[in-house]
């Protein structure tokens, strides 16, 4: 099967005039991840019962009415599963399995969809680029000496490279659009509460959001169709009613009032990333809609206001992991403050340690009032300026990232320099708005994202604006031959 040239609407349709069984497409799907695993390294952990689930579905029938039905799908190794290890791609779990399912991945399930494995990620999904993983460092299939971008790294590499029709990521300051930007997919961060993050193992309660990553817009629809919706489990999740997000999606963008904001073009975003986003917005107005410069004046406070908030909340998440209750363990331990120092010294890597002390320090009493509190001042004076923005407009449009992916190992070491590829993407979550990369464009042989970032609970223009480009340029037409062969 190639995913390249069939969306999930035609894999689907030859599901059900039985062109090909559940169990052939996922055999086939599992032998290339096998075939590329050393050079992408997209996985952490392979389903064993994969074969078995599809037969099943093709014993009891593929459901038409069902897109899902015996499809593939890889799912990122922060989500809990109680048949597959569920790591965060850290020591600290790496041998832990979950006693339940994540909602999203009961709802994937329901609807027939056979999980194929869990992809790689940055630990605990704190970096920019996956080379923080406790295991192994996943590459780009545009270029194997450039990063996957992160922490969805894993999920964007595997869909990049034909292996699976779709996946899951998480995004908590841009941790979908940035490695969608950097591998020429489509990658969705919902509006905070779409979708539920019961059994996401949480790094900032306040910003993560569970999200799909594809080869085009509509399957990104079909995909948020299957996961979203209220959860009782989770009481951050929205009770809105769930549109069909492809009901619309080819209604086009004419009398569409587009936002572009000056901020967004500035300093330090490549000059080839500036051109294909000022070319986006021409093919925009020829389409019909109006394209004008706005300010979104504060966004610049993002980056510093989002490391204060999302390392406070990820310290006062990741104190769970203390060695008593699952995880990893310290041996030679001897007493229990002990044990705590020694597991957790050991069991973390250096970023997620990093992160842990700069939250506790902003949550410290001397420091509370300092940074958190003024910390949260910055979100909502972003968020103020996002609703001036939409008060006359529909989307606002943008590069995703500043610059296309990077060599592996050239940002690794400079945790500054890593932080400042979430400029862009970092706003969103701090509002809590939903936003979507889509290939817009490439520089030197790597893709370039387009970011459009829409109303709350508005996805569903944000598609609409997403297929209309889609369906008038070619750039998702162009496929990686891996590592540039």
């Amino acid at each position: 099967m190639n995913y390249f040239d069939n969306d999930l609407e035609s894999v689907h349709q030859q599901l059900v005039n039985g062109d090909i069984t559940s169990e052939e497409l996922t055999k086939q799907t599992i032998d290339k991840i096998n075939s590329e695993a050393d050079d992408i390294q997209a996985y952490l952990s392979m389903n064993d019962q994969a074969i078995e689930k599809a037969k099943a579905i093709d014993a009891a029938g593929i459901d038409p009415d069902n897109i899902f039905s015996g499809m593939p799908i890889a799912i990122k190794d922060n989500i809990v599963t109680k048949n597959m290890k569920t790591t965060a791609a850290s020591k600290m779990l790496e041998n832990f399995t979950s006693v339940y399912d994540a909602t999203v991945v009961e709802k994937l399930e329901k609807a027939g969809a056979v999980i194929v494995g869990k992809t790689n990620l940055d630990e605990f999904a704190m970096g920019s680029s996956t080379e923080k993983s406790a295991f192994k460092t996943t590459r780009n299939p545009w270029n194997l000496d450039t990063v996957p971008g992160g922490s969805s790294g894993g999920s964007a590499a595997t869909v990049s490279a034909g292996e699976v029709p779709v996946s899951l990521g998480s995004d908590t300051g841009g941790s979908i659009r940035q490695p969608a930007s950097f591998t020429g997919v489509v990658g969705l961060k919902p509006t905070y509460g779409r979708v539920s993050r019961w059994g996401l193992i949480a790094f900032g309660s306040s910003f993560d959001q569970i999200g799909p990553l594809t080869n085009n817009v509509k399957d990104n629809a079909h995909m948020l169709n299957a996961i979203a919706g209220h959860d009782e489990h989770d009481a951050t999740s929205s009770k809105k009613e769930v549109p069909d997000f492809t009901e619309h999606i080819d209604a086009g963008v004419k009398g569409l009032r587009i936002a572009l904001p000056k901020e967004y073009l500035g300093e330090g975003v490549d000059p080839e990333i500036k051109t294909a986003i000022k070319q986006a917005a021409e093919t925009y107005q020829k389409l019909g809609a109006t394209v004008d410069e706005v300010s979104l004046p504060n966004s610049k406070y993002g980056v510093m206001a989002y490391y204060v908030l999302a390392s406070s909340e990820a310290s006062s998440n990741l104190e769970r992991f203390d060695g008593v209750r699952y995880g990893y363990r310290a041996d030679g331990v001897k007493n229990l403050e002990d044990l705590y120092v020694k597991t957790r010294s050991t069991g973390f890597g250096n970023e997620v340690k990093r992160r842990i002390m700069l939250g506790t320090f902003s949550l410290s009493a001397g420091s509370f009032d300092r940074y958190f509190k003024q910390a949260a001042k910055i979100r909502t004076i972003i968020l103020n300026d996002f609703q001036k923005v939409f008060k006359d407009h529909d989307l606002i449009m943008g590069p995703t990232t500043p610059t296309t992916a990077f060599k592996v190992g050239t940002e690794s070491t400079d945790p500054t320099e890593m932080y400042t590829n979430d400029t862009l993407t970092i706003p969103v979550n701090l509002a809590g708005l939903p936003g979507m990369s889509l290939p817009a464009g490439f520089s030197k042989g790597l893709p370039i994202g387009m970011q459009l970032i829409g109303r709350p609970f508005d996805e569903s223009t944000i598609y609409q604006a997403g297929y209309a480009f889609e369906q008038n340029t070619d750039f998702h037409k162009e496929k990686p031959q891996l590592g540039g062969k």
